[in-house]
C-alpha cells in the first residue's frame, strides 16, 4: 500500500476564507511572543515582580509534562500529536482565564500557527479557533543572540522564521503587532508598559 506524500506546510499562509471569522469575545490580555531566544520570559518575569497577572509558556509546561513520563526532546518535537497537544494545552488554558482581568501572557494560540508549520502540519487546520478570543495588544520581542537550553533546540534558521511567521499571522488576524527592539531588561520592560500606559491599558 503506498504511503500519502508529506506535504511541507512551511510556507503555508493563513485560509482568507477563515480570516474573515469575527473574534467572539474581546479580552483585557496583553501577548508577550517572540521567536525562540527573545527574552519573553524575562519580561513576564519582570511582570511578575511588578504585580501583574500572567500566565507562563504553556509550551515549555507540556514538555516538561512529558519529560517527567521518560520521553525525550527528540520523541516529542517529532510527534505531529504532540504538536496538537501543545496547541490543545494553550487553548485550555485561555479558555479558563477571566476575560475582564489584565493578564499577560506568555505566548498565546496563535504561535501555534507557526509552530504547526515547523511541524510540518497545516496551520489552516486550527484557524477558526483563534477568532474565540481577541487579545487587547500583541507584543513581539526583536530576537537576542540566539542560545540553545535543555528544551529550546530551534537553530537561527527556523528560529527566523518562527518571527516572520508569527509578526505575518497576528498582522493577519488584524492584530496591530508592536515590535519591541533589543534593549536591556529594564528599558524593554518600560518600552511594553509606555505602549500600554498610552494606551490607556493599564
Amino acid at each position: 500500500m503506498l504511503e500519502s506524500p508529506q506535504h511541507d506546510f512551511i510556507n503555508t499562509e493563513l485560509d482568507p476564507n477563515l480570516l474573515s471569522t469575527l473574534f467572539r469575545v474581546q479580552t483585557n490580555w496583553h501577548v508577550i511572543t517572540g521567536a525562540p531566544c527573545s527574552g519573553k520570559t524575562t519580561i513576564i518575569d519582570q511582570l511578575v515582580d511588578k504585580g501583574f497577572q500572567t500566565v507562563p509558556e504553556s509550551g515549555r509546561e507540556y514538555f516538561e509534562m512529558e519529560m517527567a513520563k521518560g520521553r525525550t526532546i527528540e520523541e516529542i518535537r517529532e510527534n505531529e500529536a504532540d504538536e496538537r497537544g501543545m496547541k490543545d494545552f494553550q487553548l485550555r488554558i485561555e479558555r479558563s482565564l477571566p476575560t475582564i482581568d489584565t493578564i499577560f501572557l506568555d505566548r498565546a494560540l496563535p504561535d501555534s500557527l507557526a509552530y504547526y508549520r515547523i511541524s510540518g502540519l497545516d496551520p489552516n487546520e486550527f484557524l477558526a479557533e483563534c477568532f474565540r478570543h481577541c487579545y487587547a495588544s500583541v507584543f513581539i520581542l526583536d530576537c537576542l543572540p540566539f542560545e540553545k537550553n535543555g528544551i529550546r533546540t530551534e537553530d537561527d534558521i527556523r528560529a527566523g522564521l518562527i518571527d516572520e511567521w508569527l509578526v505575518s499571522d497576528y498582522s493577519a488576524l488584524g492584530y496591530q503587532v508592536v515590535r519591541v527592539p533589543v534593549l536591556p531588561p529594564q528599558e524593554r520592560l518600560a518600552f511594553v508598559l509606555k505602549r500600554l500606559t498610552e494606551q490607556g491599558a493599564i
